[in-house]
């Protein structure tokens, strides 16, 4: 940026990305010329260098935001950015008037306005021709006048948003008591704001207060001339020791009021730019409304019913434009009053003041977003009852009592809400959306993978289920088969085998129990029977060294002597049953022509029943080598008795035969060798 002839040149310290801006405070000081005073450290103090780095970083940031949101609230409403389209839209505008303006086309609309007078006079309703014929002439005389539409009354410079708006700088001059040109008082807002955002708060983050209340004229040259060395001295020398003290020993204080002030900086650029795009959209949509205006004047405005209704609706909203307009203007005037006067009573506590603007901003932009859409419905509701007028009907809410809407329309969210649901249900959205069903519900995204994977995996789904289906009917019918073999399955024994071979063919725990009772057994067998076998599979020896089918055998065993006399003793029985013939089936038997040592044997038949006296009869070196053929003959014989003893205990559950079965667990339990240093027992191979 070149500096004019006989002025200094731009600030060593400036920010060039805000220069363009050129905001400016009250002192006709550039914000982006505004340094952050401190020392900076070196080589001999490399934590002061740390610290004035991070607070130069948040010094940056904070008169970026700040800066660019004062040009936005100014640049807003100085209306200059209306010159950036206005001559473009005044072109399209005459050439759009030019090509409508054959008297072909009004002729034609005026003919079709004519016949429903007619048909009006015919049907019997002169007060709708009349109404019809006043209208058709307002047309013809406002378009003449307004060249086929507002376009132009809009975007001149003496056009209806630019009236709307000095109308609301002048209540706005007329609340600060002053008298003064709309485009002055935008400058003078924005040099306010400059003070009160960027001037006192940045001399209160530097020097703990604010300088202006005795260097004001130190600080406004220095920055101007842009040497900080100056400006330091100059500060130094104006009777202000403490802030002197403040850029000599920067604290961590001034970090944290760094992060503070950004903070209320960002709230005060979102207030910024919701007041100018509501600024914006305001006159953007004026100006939309008024092309559309060329049309109904040209034809539409001549023919009765929707059409005249969409030129009422079109002129109603340029005229609505310079409303909004003037409230905008007038409500921001009113707030930034309202801050203004908050920092000029708080006496230099900028920091505190600045905090409680944001939050002021945050119901700023609740109160003025209830602003907008309260001057949206006037809008609409004037439309309806101009419409209403022209066409001779009651206006919405005369009708019925006193404000009664029997009958209307209702309240606009409830209609947008009821249209979003529409859409949200219609198939052509779903495909416009990739698939997605319902795309506007939260978990459609993720419902459409879950139905994508589900479409994916059907068939082998179905597959599986089919398979399924066919394995429990195999699992009914074998066990079915095998309770039949055993007594059916109204019977302890019957229900136990069953569970047995169930359990050999890997049935899922689950299933036993819906198979069995599936194939009939009742509930108390099937119970008893579960019972039974889980209380041998927790009860039996867990030994590593032990052979399985014995210590099932002997778990069984006991559990059916300790259960007699209770309601499932026959389910124990029953498993003790099917535990020893499982035994017999896993004991191995010597060879018909083996040569078995018979005094080996005898020995052992004498001392089986005691474990100490079968321990001290025979060594285990004696166990070791004794033949293979004589341990097994011992333990197929001991294995084939026992089973012969369980299935007496259950045909009958005599005491006599309860002992047996104790005595005959209790020999097998003690030809069991657990550990290896006992040597080899009657079921090694």
């Amino acid at each position: 940026m070149a500096a004019e002839p006989g002025r200094a040149g731009p600030a060593l310290s400036r920010m060039d990305g805000l220069a363009w801006t050129g905001v400016v405070d009250s002192d006709g000081v550039a914000l982006a010329d505004y340094p952050f005073l401190v020392d900076r450290g070196g080589l001999s103090n490399p934590g002061a260098t740390v610290l004035w780095t991070l607070i130069g970083l948040e010094f940056v940031g904070y008169m970026v935001i700040v800066t660019t949101a004062i040009w936005f609230v100014g640049y807003s409403l100085s209306f200059r950015w209306l010159d950036l389209f206005s001559t473009a839209l005044h072109g399209v505008g005459e050439a759009l008037s030019r090509q409508l303006a054959d008297p072909v086309i009004s002729l034609t609309a005026a003919t079709f306005g004519a016949f429903i007078v007619a048909w009006f006079i015919i049907r019997g309703s002169p007060g709708r021709a009349a109404r019809q014929v006043v209208t058709m002439v307002a047309v013809a005389v406002l378009g003449g006048l307004l060249v086929f539409g507002p376009g132009a009354e809009l975007l001149s410079a003496d056009g209806l948003l630019t009236r709307g708006r000095d109308v609301g700088m002048s209540i706005v001059a007329g609340l600060n008591g002053a008298r003064t040109e709309p485009d002055r008082l935008v400058e003078t807002l924005s040099a306010s704001m400059s003070d009160d955002f960027a001037r006192h708060p940045v001399q209160v983050w530097n020097f703990g207060h604010v300088l202006d209340d005795r260097c004001d004229a130190v600080w406004s040259a220095g920055v101007i001339a842009g040497d900080i060395e100056a400006l330091q001295s100059g500060i130094a020398g104006c009777g202000d020791p403490a802030a002197a003290e403040r850029i000599a020993r920067p604290t961590l204080g001034q970090l944290g009021a760094g992060l503070l002030l950004l903070v209320c900086a960002t709230v005060l650029l979102v207030f910024a730019a919701y007041l100018a795009g509501l600024v914006l959209r305001c006159a953007l949509d004026a100006i939309y409304h008024g092309f559309l205006t060329i049309f109904g004047f040209a034809a539409g405005g001549y023919v009765y019913g929707p059409t005249q209704t969409f030129l009422v609706r079109n002129l109603v909203t340029c005229g609505f434009a310079a409303v909004r307009m003037c409230a905008f203007t007038v409500f921001l005037g009113v707030y930034l009053l309202f801050l203004g006067n908050l920092f000029h009573q708080a006496s230099g506590q900028v920091i505190p003041v600045l905090a409680l603007a944001a939050l002021v901003e945050i119901v700023a932009i609740s109160q003025l977003s209830r602003l907008r859409r309260g001057l949206s419905l006037g809008s609409v509701r004037v439309t309806e009852r101009i419409g209403a007028a022209l066409g001779g009907h009651a206006t919405p809410g005369s009708a019925g009592g006193a404000g009664g809407r029997s009958g209307g329309s209702q309240p606009g969210i409830i209609r947008a809400v009821e249209d979003l649901n529409t859409l949200d249900n219609s198939p052509l959205v779903a495909w416009a959306a990739a698939g997605t069903v319902r795309p506007f519900d939260p978990l459609a995204r993720g419902l459409r993978t879950v139905q994508r994977a589900a479409i994916a995996s059907s068939a082998s789904m179905e597959e599986s289920f089919r398979w399924s289906h066919l394995a429990r009917r195999n699992w009914r019918l074998v066990a079915l088969r095998e309770a039949e073999r055993f007594g059916g399955t109204g019977s302890e024994m019957g229900v136990a085998r069953t569970l047995k071979m169930m359990r050999d063919n890997r049935i899922p725990d689950s299933q036993l129990a819906p198979v069995l009772r599936a194939i009939g057994a009742p509930d108390h067998l099937v119970t008893g029977a579960l019972v039974a076998f889980s209380v041998q599979e927790a009860t039996r020896s867990q030994g590593p060294y032990g052979f399985l089918p014995l210590q099932k055998t002997v778990a069984a065993a006991y559990a059916a002597y300790n259960r007699a006399g209770e309601p499932g003793a026959r389910a124990f029985a029953a498993q003790a049953v099917v535990a020893a013939e499982g035994f017999a089936r896993h004991s191995n038997a010597p060879a018909a022509t083996a040569v078995l040592d018979r005094d080996f044997i005898r020995r052992v038949e004498r001392n089986w029943d005691s474990g100490h006296a079968l321990r001290a009869a025979i060594s285990p070196r004696e166990w070791n080598t004794v033949g293979r053929a004589t341990r097994w003959s011992i333990g197929s014989r001991l294995s084939a008795d026992h089973l012969a003893v369980a299935q007496a205990y259950y045909d009958d559950p005599t005491e006599i035969n309860r002992a047996r079965l104790l005595r005959s667990a209790m020999r097998v339990a003690n030809l069991d060798h657990i550990d290896p240093a006992e040597g080899l027992d009657p079921w090694h191979s």
